[in-house]
């Protein structure tokens, strides 16, 4: 079955907004763990305007689930906290300075050398490596030829075309990317925009996603419906 991490990025947005530790991001993704979560995301950005760099390091020392690390190893600096902190994953995103959320995954053609480096930093640390891409085969290609062990899809532009009920050319490229990168042996994970309404329909079209990482829809559900409730009904939907 598809395991669900909660992306905890916008507890801490709410956090810093006003100061203080309230909501106590530590708690939360323990509370999330313990409501059925099987990982705790986090994407650390370098102004740490939401997740610092403290919370990652105070995180690894309670989490029992899997802890996933997403950033741009562009910085040195979260390259240097995911070598410090071992996590079971490190995601590798191409996000911009200042950039407000992720929006591309890699050109693993332009990238490969640099890729093919850096991914084998994080392996010899024995932290498995997934990279963000586009729904386009020839990404997922240059893909496995830098080592990693998975690739993220970028679901963006399937929630936007399911949104507008346009299913079938939604699913499409996520379909056929999916299908090379089994074909090839990396391991598979989504995310980005995906929701309780669309992720029971990426998930059954192709089942063999290994994990999705879930944040802002989450938790805005979570306002309404209760953080526990929500993780419940997000994990109906891929059951």
């Amino acid at each position: 079955m598809t395991k669900l991490s909660v992306n905890i990025n916008k507890i801490a947005t709410l956090r810093n907004s006003r100061g203080g530790n309230n909501p106590d991001v530590i708690k939360v993704a323990l509370d999330a763990e313990q409501f059925g979560a099987n990982g705790i995301t986090v994407h650390p950005r370098p102004d740490e305007r939401h997740i610092r760099y403290q919370d990652v390091h105070d995180l690894k020392k309670v989490l029992t689930t899997e802890f996933n690390i997403e950033g741009n190893p562009t910085e040195q600096k979260f390259v240097d906290l995911v070598l410090a902190v071992k996590p079971a994953q490190v995601t590798l995103v191409p996000d911009a300075l200042g950039q407000i959320t992720s929006n591309h995954g890699w050109d693993t053609l332009a990238n490969k050398a640099y890729l093919t480096q850096i991914i084998g930093v994080f392996k010899e640390a024995g932290i498995r490596v997934s990279i963000f891409v586009d729904p386009i085969v020839e990404m997922v290609v240059g893909a496995a030829a830098t080592g990693t062990d998975r690739i993220e899809l970028y679901t963006e532009q399937f929630a936007t075309l399911f949104a507008a009920n346009k299913k079938a050319d939604a699913i499409a490229p996520y379909i056929s990317s999916a299908a090379k990168a089994k074909e090839l042996g990396l391991g598979i994970n989504a995310g980005h925009d995906l929701d309780r309404f669309n992720l029971r329909y990426f998930t059954q079209q192709i089942p063999y996603i290994d994990e999705v990482s879930i944040g802002h829809a989450l938790v805005c559900d979570a306002l309404y419906l209760g953080l526990e409730n929500t993780i419940q009904i997000y994990q109906r939907q891929l059951q």
